[in-house]
């Protein structure tokens, strides 16, 4: 592990009180953690996307308001669903992310999780998957996004102004911009895929198969699938790789509200979604010098480059900068952590290549 992110959900509710917070307030209590973040060197602000839901949606206008407002901190998603995304839009926002933020962004995309609605894509006017879970879709849209934002021509231009024969490409154009992308994998084979299409790899929250082992080796041999795949596919780059965890230090009589989510969920959970057998990882809660232990065990945590915190967001900033900066001040320095103002992240190297 190099560095440390937080993961929002961005839950919402109706505004009634203390730990239900409005849609307002929940975008304006994302700014100001982000903020804080930033200041205390955590290198990423990472944001889920969902639909038809009382969470984060279409995530560009708050990242633009994070990127504007920050300095060092990466700003992303984990992830964006491709399934309800116009390809060729998308990638006319993330270039202007990009350079709002000077190339800060770590653009994570993926077929996405459930969403409640069903097939909710085709409300957005994405027809003809023969997939039930729209994975052709997603893929589709993905592939013509990556090549937009590689800055392919995209469409023929209008004869008359420029010519017969001429293409366009989208504008604006962000350089480097494709090397920023990440594929959310829930599985080995799809890290493989995303191995072979050289983009970065974000290993989700859950994995959508129940091999033999712990959430934490499942995930560590799908990243060294991934790298495989890379490397094999001829990339030269050195790609960067990210798992998240539910970690919450127990520093002081004040954190001891944590204690219960380690006590209720300590081991990795099996379970159906999606029509699939999932493992989902375990949460740790503990004082720090356990946590770094517990963590130097992980075989994931200590593969990636990054570690996204998923953090209770919907209570608000002081008690979530408390958690990031219990993990700055307490935990981080044991595992590798450089601070954000060491500069960009760097991806571990391909060993044998």
């Amino acid at each position: 592990m190099k560095a440390f992110g937080f993961l929002s959900f961005g839950h919402y509710g109706s505004g009634r009180g203390h730990a239900d917070p409005d849609a307002r307030q929940a975008l304006k209590d994302a700014i100001e953690i982000a903020e804080g973040a930033d200041a205390l060197g955590v290198n990423g602000a990472y944001f889920r996307v969902h639909h038809f839901a009382r969470q984060s949606a279409s995530p560009m206008p708050l990242l633009g308001a994070i990127a504007a407002r920050t300095r060092h901190i990466e700003v992303g998603t984990g992830v964006i669903d491709m399934r309800y995304e116009n390809p060729l839009y998308l990638a006319e926002e993330a270039a202007q992310l990009d350079l709002i933020a000077d190339g800060r962004v770590a653009l994570g995309v993926s077929r996405g999780s459930p969403e409640p609605a069903l097939r909710g894509w085709e409300a957005f006017g994405y027809l003809g998957s023969t997939d039930p879970r729209g994975a052709d879709i997603a893929r589709e849209h993905f592939d013509t996004f990556l090549r937009a934002i590689k800055g392919e021509p995209m469409t023929y231009a209008d004869p008359a102004q420029y010519g017969a024969g001429a293409r366009l490409a989208i504008e604006p154009q962000s350089p480097g911009l494709a090397e920023r992308v990440w594929w959310g994998a829930g599985s080995g084979r799809t890290a493989e895929w995303a191995g072979e299409q050289g983009v970065n790899l974000m290993s989700s929250t859950l994995l959508t198969e129940a091999n033999e082992g712990t959430f934490a080796a499942q995930q560590a041999d799908q990243l060294r699938r991934y790298r495989k795949a890379f490397a094999k596919a001829g990339h030269t780059r050195t790609p960067r790789t990210s798992v998240s965890r539910s970690v919450f230090p127990i520093v002081g009589p004040e954190d001891e509200i944590f204690s219960y989510m380690g006590a209720r969920e300590s081991r990795d959970q099996v379970g159906v979604i999606d029509g699939f057998t999932s493992t989902f990882g375990r949460t740790y809660a503990d004082s720090p010098d356990v946590l770094i232990e517990q963590l130097r065990a992980d075989d994931a945590v200590m593969s990636a480059d990054t570690l996204m915190l998923t953090i209770p967001s919907q209570l608000g900033p002081e008690l979530n900068l408390r958690i990031l900066e219990n993990f700055a001040k307490h935990v981080a320095p044991a595992l590798g952590w450089k601070p954000n103002t060491e500069g960009p992240v760097q991806g571990y190297l391909i060993a044998g290549r």
